[in-house]
Formats: structure tokens, sequence, C-alpha cells
């Protein structure tokens, strides 16, 4: 079975997250399958949270809510919701009228409860100016870090996807001395060198892939963020199951050893949820592990 191949792309110029929550007694398998023949994988993604396979009395293997970890430091938010949307193109208003077509496919089963709009900035940076996903695997090591393989047809080239909306305190950021920005990151801004001498807190040691057991790859499509005032990072990593970016994520909040990630002086996350990205199919996205 063919992914969604926007997995696998490079970020757009521009894109649109929609989160729907499911309407209560509501049955999803009319919008679902509206949707899954909309969707293209390419400009359109779809994503399932656990609530819908719940729903529909077919659980999902690997599909699970966002975790709540409780001894994690600071504390992250779960945000859980039924399905994601990730459109992807080059012209804001041309996303924007597209999520009024998919959001009335959509209805009257779910209900939109958040929608951020993220861009591209300069070479893949974030806002604070350093390169976002420098370690992403290529190639064939992406297929294998972003794709489930081996576990059957409907299940075979789905990929889970983890979402976190991060809100940056650009003042905290600005008043740091520029070797204490570098050294949060553990990346030199302007070259995108690694620090040989970063701290343990530095983000690039925290989620260093290869050292954990087993290796924790992911493949992120991360992009900013603004709306009015506020802005920041759409955190977005794809996997062939949540588990590697689970632990990253315990890992930065000292959950296992005690030491918080230094990302978190100047950022922290607001929202967190799990989304199944179903593969591809003859005739758009594939259902039938959801027995659709």
């Amino acid at each position: 079975m063919k992914p969604q191949s926007a997995i696998l792309e490079p970020i757009p110029d521009h894109a649109r997250h929609l989160f729907f929550d499911l309407q209560p007694a509501a049955d999803s398998r009319a919008a679902l399958q509206a949707l899954a023949a909309a969707c293209d994988g390419r400009t359109a993604v779809m994503g399932i949270g656990h609530g819908v396979a719940d729903a529909l009395g077919t659980p999902v293997p690997g599909l699970r809510g966002f975790p709540e970890l409780a001894q994690a430091r600071p504390a992250i938010p779960v945000t859980q919701h039924a399905l994601w949307l990730w459109l992807r193109g080059t012209e804001p208003g041309d996303l924007l009228l597209q999520g009024h077509r998919l959001q009335a496919l959509a209805a009257p089963a779910f209900t939109l409860a958040q929608a951020i709009d993220s861009f591209r900035h300069r070479d893949s940076r974030d806002l604070t100016g350093y390169e976002d996903g420098t370690e992403n695997p290529k190639d064939e090591a992406a297929v294998a870090a972003a794709l489930a393989q081996g576990q059957g047809a409907g299940i075979d080239g789905s990929s889970y996807a983890a979402v976190q909306q991060w809100l940056h305190d650009f003042a905290a950021f600005g008043a740091m001395p520029r070797d204490a920005q570098d050294n949060c990151i553990g990346r030199e801004r302007d070259s995108n060198e690694e620090l040989d001498d970063a701290p343990e807190s530095a983000h690039v040691k925290r989620t260093a892939q290869e050292d954990f057991d087993p290796e924790a790859f992911v493949v992120r499509r991360s992009m900013p963020w603004t709306a009015g005032a506020d802005a920041g990072l759409v955190f977005l990593a794809f996997g062939e199951s949540f588990d590697a970016f689970e632990a990253q994520l315990r890992r930065m909040t000292g959950y296992d050893d005690g030491i918080s990630d230094a990302l978190f002086t100047f950022t922290r996350p607001v929202t967190g949820g799990y989304y199944w990205c179903p593969p591809v199919g003859t005739s758009g996205i594939d259902l039938r592990a959801l027995g659709l």
C-alpha cells in the first residue's frame, strides 16, 4: 500500500491544520468515506484519532491517545481530537477555502475545534532562526522510520502522527546571550553546526534519535505559525508507531533522568494529539482497517 505522499515530501510554503471533535452519538461512517475520497494524501492529509476507531468498534493496531505524563516537568498538555486534516499548498486563501469544503463534508458527524495556519520560514527554520528537522532520516531510512510495514493490508503504508502546537516566548529568548541561545538548541544558529560542548539539557542531546534503545527515528514536518501577537511552531512528526516520539518526549521533560530540555526556557506546548494516517488505495484514502 502507498502512504499519503505528503508524509515523505518536503514541507510546503503554507499549511493549515484542522482539528475536529466527534459529535456525541454521531455515526461517522458517511463523513469519513466522503473525506477519504476528497483527501489525496498530498495536498490534504487525513489523520484519525483513537476516539473514531473506538466509536466504530474497530481498534487500529498501535492507535492510542496522546500520553498523559503525570511526572513530566513542565506539564505536557493533552488535547486529543477525533480527526486531523493537514492541508498543504502555496496560497493561504486557497487552503482556507479548501478547508471550508472539507469541513462541510465532515459535518454533521464532526465539529471543527481548532484551526492553525502555518508556513515555511526561510530555509525551513523556526522563528528563533534555528533550522528545524536537521536530523531527519532520508530516502529508505525515512520510509522505515515513518511508515508501518509488514502488518497487512489497510495498515501497511500508514503512519502515526504526533502533533503539538508550541508557543514561543520571544522576549525570554531575546534576553538570552547568543551563546545561551545556541546552548539551548545545541547548534550554532548561522552554520547549523552541532556544538561539541553543548550541555546535557541541549535539545539536540535530549532528542538524539540514535541514542535511544531502540533508536527513536521520526520524520519531522514542523512549520512555524502565527496568530495575532502569538507565534511558535507546529511540531509534526510521523513514525511507524508512536513509540519513537513518545520516547523523545519523555526524555525532553526529564521524565526518565530528571534533566529537562532547555527548549522549555523559552517555549512550551499548548496542544498535543496522536493521529493515525491511513494508506492510499485506488480511490482515495484506504479506510478498510476501520471497516469502511
